[in-house]
């Protein structure tokens, strides 16, 4: 019974997506079935195949590498706040952490990495080829095909970063979808972080976090194709021009390449910031009414009851689609990470384990309002002449990365 209930639930939720889309009559019915038959082919075949899920092991120690290259500068220019050796004894587990000088440097290495790559002849051909397959399966354009694809293993701006030459031509379709693909994805650098969180409670805790990683790609194209579905000629299609970057040579490619990157990283730094206190800030002023039940009042809690129905759709059982859906509040006002230790610190009997393992499908995205300010710094100083669209989109993108990961936890449901 749990399995159909998760199949309606999966009805359930194109079925908002498309209540929600902004253009319900141009919905191409052709794409939601070849997506939607994509988005259960490839869970069916990555969760009833584990060997090939162990495959995409290369390409996630890849961007540990990349990772652990931006880490060794970080700890040469700032010591152990940038990732270094500690002088001291860490007391609190977590503490040394600091995620703008550890973190977010990365985008400066891959800013720098796209613009080699770019300048080396070696993007453009694999932009074209994603052109080619995506056009004649998806009618998806080969850039946003790459960015999405890319998502896989990289944050929201990282990326997109991979297309930035391409993000000025792209549709308000094309727009929309690389930022679904950025919510409905999770980095490969914090994805043994959260597997290390659920390894206790869930059983190949990691092998699942690549799987939702890799689910994520056809699940954002279907959900995003829902909401704001292509109603123009494609500008990114299989007839993609090379785009002139203006870089004379491989050190002239370095040293513009860090010039945006560190404009994009300043500008990811402080909307995190603002964010953040914002949220703060509406929290205190919730909690100044009268408590319910015991408790103040607060945006994660109120999106906790608003959720709680969703998670029912995703094939839990309803005393535990309430608890459920205060995990799902968090991660939506807070963040994932946040919400994942919450759901590793719950009891035995809160959540058995199906429900566990559609929780972690369901909160593997990065769509959440501290991630808005990241995704509209980021994509804003990439594109600057599409900063009021993306802005537009910012809110309606939260919704289709949490449609999408509670899509790929209802598929789940489906199959477990």
């Amino acid at each position: 019974m749990l399995q159909l209930q998760s199949a309606f639930g999966v009805l359930a939720l194109l079925a908002i997506a498309w209540a929600l889309g902004e253009n319900r009559r141009a919905v191409s019915i052709r794409q939601i079935l070849v997506g939607l038959a994509a988005t259960v082919g490839t869970a069916l075949v990555l969760l009833k195949l584990p060997p090939v899920a162990k495959a995409f092991g290369a390409i996630n120690d890849a961007v540990n590498t990349i990772s652990a290259a931006t880490r060794a500068g970080t700890s040469f220019v700032f010591g152990y706040v940038g990732g270094g050796a500690l002088p001291f004894d860490l007391k609190a587990p977590g503490a040394d952490f600091v995620l703008a000088f550890q973190a977010l440097p990365i985008v400066l290495v891959m800013s720098v990495l796209t613009t080699l790559l770019f300048y080396w002849r070696v993007l453009p051909p694999i932009v074209r080829g994603m052109a080619w397959l995506l056009e004649r399966t998806l009618g998806v354009g080969g850039a946003v095909g790459l960015s999405t694809a890319a998502n896989i293993f990289l944050g929201m701006v990282e990326a997109p970063l991979f297309i930035r030459p391409y993000l000025a031509q792209l549709t308000r379709s094309e727009l929309f979808l690389v930022m679904t693909g950025g919510m409905a994805g999770i980095a490969g650098t914090v994805l043994v972080l959260y597997a290390t969180f659920l390894a206790p409670l869930i059983p190949d805790a990691a092998a699942h976090f690549v799987i939702a990683s890799v689910l994520g790609a056809p699940a954002a194209i279907l959900i995003s194709l829902i909401m704001v579905p292509e109603t123009s000629d494609k500008r990114t299609g299989g007839s993609l021009e090379d785009p002139d970057m203006q870089v004379s040579s491989t050190m002239d490619a370095i040293v513009k390449g860090t010039t945006a990157g560190l404009e994009l990283l300043l500008n990811i730094v402080a909307m995190l910031l603002v964010l953040v206190a914002l949220v703060y800030l509406v929290n205190a002023i919730l909690g100044l009414l009268p408590e319910i039940g015991g408790a103040k009042i607060s945006l994660q809690r109120l999106l906790g009851y608003v959720m709680a129905p969703v998670c029912w759709l995703m094939g839990l059982p309803w005393p535990q689609a309430v608890t459920a859906g205060s995990l799902m509040g968090i991660k939506t006002i807070l963040n994932e990470l946040i919400a994942y230790v919450e759901l590793s610190k719950l009891g035995a009997d809160a959540l058995d384990p199906r429900s566990r393992l559609i929780m972690l499908y369901a909160m593997c995205g990065f769509a959440n309002f501290a991630s808005l300010g990241i995704m509209i710094g980021g994509l804003g100083t990439m594109a600057p002449e599409r900063r009021e669209e993306i802005n537009a989109l910012g809110l309606k993108s939260i919704v289709s990365g949490t449609l999408a990961t509670c899509l790929m936890g209802a598929v789940v449901g489906v199959l477990t």
